[in-house]
């Protein structure tokens, strides 16, 4: 076992005057030169040994010397540094405890309920007998005039309450120094020129109306109502519409026709078939009604004519439509206008105009024509006794009104099963 050696006893160096520096440190490395260690029991131990081991054995001593000069080093830092941290942190606390006392202190005298200084003040302006309960009273009282709301009262008073007021005065539009007034006279007067001027209005249209009864502009517009009717089925059919009532036709200087139905060549198989249209919107016998269709026809190169009647002028046993001579009368209301009625019409006469063609019958099933056309004119006589039952009977009128409908439409029906058999006889 190692005795306690002296500091003289572990190392002696010589003098560095003497010898110069024995001990270097290069990088990594240490060099020791001319150290000479007095100690009997390590000079024995060392002497022990073989004199190869010796080198390799200082070194181990050196090494192990120096790492536990540094362990020691390093615990006495540590211990300095956790002395002087358990030192800093009871004063820490000590100062926390004290600032939290100062805090608790100052926090009860502001904010304690009751002894606070906040909720004395608070209650001093904010609560029910404060200077803010006080001050809103003494504004809003009403029984005070001297408050605000007695004030604003007061003001507003002689502005808005009664007939006495002011506002009153400037709105009533009779009293003479009103802003209203003389707004009111300039209305009146405005009124006044426009009930003169709706009244001349009123006056002339009631006499245009009058001698537009008695002159041609009635038949111009009824004609004007059937031209827009038949262009739309003339369109729908593949047909060609022309208004012939301003032009002169095949006789000298007759304008009779006011319009002309050219029926679509591919339903003619090439042959130019024609229906004039004749619109009534007058009296007339039927001898002369006869006569004219028949001088219409000459003129526009027609083979079957067609006439429309306004309801008002439409001779007795006609309505809707009828055939008779060989052409279809139809009878068109002005105000109200069934297209079915005429569409009816047009298609009958087109069927009596393709039943017209003698030298092409090997190219149409005008026998299928024909039959149609008789089934055709059965319903048109039951329309005509239906008619008759319509005012004879006055507690059957809405049956009779019904049959009639359905008639129309078998009607239609039959008409439509005539030119799908055209349409299934193509030209040879």
């Amino acid at each position: 076992m190692m005795t306690r050696m002296s500091r003289a006893d572990i190392i002696r160096l010589p003098s560095p005057e003497s010898l110069g520096p024995r001990v270097q440190v290069v990088g990594e490395r240490i060099s020791i030169e001319r150290i000479t260690l007095a100690d009997p029991m390590l000079a024995a131990f060392v002497a022990d040994r073989d004199e190869a081991d010796r080198p390799l054995l200082l070194e181990r001593a050196m090494r192990i010397g120096l790492t536990a000069l540094q362990d020691a080093g390093v615990s006495l830092d540590v211990d300095v540094v956790r002395r002087e941290f358990e030192g800093l942190l009871q004063r820490t606390q000590a100062v926390n405890e004290r600032a939290a006392k100062e805090l608790d202190g100052l926090l009860r005298q502001n904010f304690a309920d009751g002894d606070g200084r906040l909720p004395r003040t608070l209650e001093r302006f904010l609560g029910d007998r404060g200077q803010l309960h006080g001050l809103v009273a003494d504004l809003f009282d009403e029984t005070r005039r001297d408050s605000a709301i007695g004030r604003m009262r007061t003001l507003l008073g002689g502005y808005f309450d009664g007939d006495a007021s002011r506002l009153a005065q400037l709105l009533d539009p009779t009293r003479l120094g009103s802003p209203l007034h003389q707004f009111r006279s300039e209305v009146s007067e405005g009124f006044a020129k426009v009930h003169e001027q709706l009244a001349a209005i009123e006056a002339g249209s009631a006499a245009r109306a009058a001698e537009r009864a008695r002159s041609a502009a009635k038949g111009a517009d009824f004609e004007a109502t059937v031209g827009g009717l038949l262009a739309e089925l003339a369109r729908g059919a593949g047909d060609l519409l022309d208004r012939t009532s301003d032009e002169a036709g095949a006789e000298l200087r007759s304008k009779k026709g006011d319009f002309l139905l050219t029926l679509d060549g591919r339903l003619s198989r090439g042959t130019e078939l024609r229906v004039v249209v004749e619109c009534k919107d007058r009296s007339i016998s039927g001898r002369q009604m006869r006569e004219e269709l028949e001088a219409a026809k000459r003129n526009r190169g027609a083979c079957v004519g067609l006439v429309v009647f306004s309801e008002a002028h439409a001779p007795a046993g006609i309505a809707p439509f009828d055939m008779r001579g060989g052409d279809v009368y139809c009878v068109l209301a002005t105000d109200a206008p069934q297209a079915a009625s005429l569409e009816a019409a047009v298609r009958l006469a087109r069927l009596l105009a393709l039943t017209s063609i003698r030298d092409k019958e090997s190219e149409m099933d005008t026998v299928a024509l024909r039959v149609a056309l008789d089934k055709i004119r059965a319903q048109i006589q039951a329309i005509r006794a239906l008619k008759t039952q319509l005012t004879s009977i006055g507690s059957a009128t809405q049956s009779v009104a019904g049959g009639l409908d359905r008639l129309r439409e078998q009607i239609l029906a039959h008409l439509a099963e005539a030119e799908s058999g055209l349409c299934a006889h193509p030209a040879s």
